[in-house]
């Protein structure tokens, strides 16, 4: 995991992708041409500094917020 969280961005985004792809797919499960290409300019987005990430903890409070 050490090893693994040391990785340059784009490498570890590449892992990423292909451990959910694992999680999601049967023996035939393929990610459509599409949403590669919107992962793509997603994790290249990331990369470039040019979105904002914001923890899962502080999307889901703010989702109850509005809710509750």
């Amino acid at each position: 995991m050490d090893q693994a969280l040391g990785l340059p961005v784009q490498a570890r985004a590449f892992i990423a992708e292909k451990l959910l792809e694992s999680l999601d797919s049967g023996d035939n499960f393929e990610i459509s041409p599409k949403w590669k290409k919107e992962i793509r300019k997603r994790c290249q987005e990331i990369d470039k500094g040019l979105v904002e990430l914001v923890p899962a903890e502080r999307v889901f409070e703010e989702a109850f917020r509005r809710i509750g």
